[in-house]
């Protein structure tokens, strides 16, 4: 065994898996009646939310830095700030998510990597409590 480490990018598959996650990932938020308050605050068209999507996680991954270069840094939560992020909008993102990578990631202990700072992502990025309207 030669100890090198790799990244997630390259162990889950690189740009073809990163493009089929959030491919499908957009896919199952226009799909899933569960998912509907999530994609209410999404625009009509998810192509320009799923390019960025896909720049971020390539990134995020340990691939190309291709998210910094275009937007510089990502700020998440200021970007979504004007989003009304709620739990059930935060848990129907974490549906899809979860949905998404059990169908495009085959390795269950990669996915588990993968999901235990996406799911703290997803916490940080609510902005609002559900007793506001």
């Amino acid at each position: 065994m030669s100890g090198e480490t790799i990244t997630l990018y390259e162990a889950i598959g690189g740009d073809d898996t990163v493009r089929r996650l959030t491919r499908r990932f957009y896919q199952l938020m226009d799909e899933l009646p569960e998912a509907a308050r999530c994609r209410a605050i999404h625009p009509a068209d998810l192509s320009g939310s799923e390019a960025k999507l896909y720049d971020y996680l390539t990134g995020y991954l340990g691939g190309p830095p291709v998210y910094v270069e275009k937007y510089g840094h990502p700020r998440l939560r200021a970007r979504h700030f004007g989003a009304p992020i709620g739990t059930a909008e935060r848990d129907e993102w974490l549906l899809c998510f979860s949905r998404a990578m059990e169908e495009t990631i085959e390795n269950p202990k990669l996915r588990e990597i993968i999901w235990a700072p996406i799911e703290r992502l997803a916490h940080h990025m609510q902005n609002r409590e559900e007793d506001q309207a």
